[in-house]
């Protein structure tokens, strides 16, 4: 794939141009995409912007704002592919516990004048696009370099834990969206038992992105604070990692807490979705910590699975930095769905 933007005067009749979108429950990231004339070729990022979604009332005025600084190009695209953390209902509802206002496809068609919109779930976009990412976007965390073949797992926080399986066929590829996110939390050491009987007051299901995720980092970060009596705090999931990577030790633990959280949830999902082509770590604030990561408890409770440990060791965990995946991946799954251009 190539990421590089263009000048947005390119022809439109010989170049068939898309407009897709990543929506996330803090910011909405907005690509113009050349898809080209085969509908299985690369993909192309001509003009590309994030915007936060509390400064707009819903994604239709975030798309015309967008349209409008876009140019020329932009405001004769006529089909859309839009990219959401939720689940996709089979007559196009969309239901989300993390967007900051109701996805209504027929009220975004009407506003922008489209002639086709589809939304997918998020990280079955990012499915589409992470497998073909670049290998300097990526960072290996633990695993050989060369995956075996195999279904490959995505995943990653950001305002909820997202999580699909790409499975490789004999022709198009599958994409399964999960609601792995919502699965249980479960503690592997007596300080992780400790937080989640905090978050057991308050509910009697914890489910995994209560903790993996930015709003889960603050949950975390408050937990610990509360066990070890301190006041203050932190504010922001951003406040806690700038602190974290800067040394302060309560904000260290947190990140500590999380990383290793993390290890353990992934090492799970491996073995339940047999991901043996490999695991992709992406979206959220994963990248800003990368080194943190790295050298945390994340690989050593990721390969923590007693007997299953020789098996986990041959699965591939990456870390990937594009961040235009969600955008990439909602064009690159409008083509492959569709089976057209736009």
């Amino acid at each position: 794939m190539q990421h590089h933007p263009l000048p947005l005067g390119e022809d439109i009749r010989t170049a068939p141009v898309l407009l897709a979108a990543d929506v996330g429950g803090t910011h909405v990231r907005i690509g113009l995409i050349r898809t080209g004339t085969d509908a299985s070729g690369p993909v192309e990022v001509l003009h590309y912007r994030k915007f936060a979604c509390a400064d707009y009332p819903g994604l239709a005025e975030v798309l015309a704002t967008y349209i409008l600084e876009a140019g020329d190009v932009a405001v004769r695209v006529k089909a859309g592919a839009i990219a959401c953390a939720g689940h996709v209902m089979p007559d196009g509802r969309f239901i989300s516990a993390n967007l900051p206002w109701p996805i209504a496809p027929a009220e975004i068609l009407a506003r922008l004048g489209w002639n086709d919109l589809q939304v997918v779930n998020d990280f079955e976009a990012v499915a589409h696009a992470a497998t073909r990412a670049d290998a300097s976007a990526l960072m290996l965390l633990c695993g050989p370099a060369a995956p075996m073949p195999g279904p490959t797992l995505v995943l990653g926080p950001g305002t909820g834990l997202g999580a699909a399986l790409r499975i490789p066929t004999e022709g198009r590829p599958l994409v399964l969206a999960t609601e792995a996110g919502h699965a249980a939390l479960t503690a592997g050491t007596e300080l992780e038992m400790a937080v989640l009987r905090e978050f057991q007051k308050e509910r009697g299901h914890v489910p995994i992105e209560h903790a993996l995720s930015g709003p889960g980092l603050m949950r975390l970060h408050a937990a610990l604070r509360k066990l070890h009596g301190d006041r203050g705090g932190y504010d922001t999931p951003e406040q806690i990692t700038t602190a974290a990577l800067a040394g302060d030790p309560r904000a260290s633990e947190t990140l500590g807490v999380f990383c290793g959280l993390l290890g353990s949830t992934v090492g799970d999902m491996a073995l339940l979705y047999g991901a043996h082509g490999g695991i992709l770590l992406a979206g959220g604030f994963l990248p800003k910590i990368r080194e943190f990561l790295a050298h945390s408890s994340f690989a050593a409770r990721y390969l923590n699975k007693g007997a299953m440990r020789t098996a986990l060791e041959r699965i591939p965990v990456r870390l990937v930095e594009h961040g235009q995946l969600g955008v990439i991946g909602a064009a690159r799954w409008y083509l492959d769905h569709q089976g057209r251009n736009p």
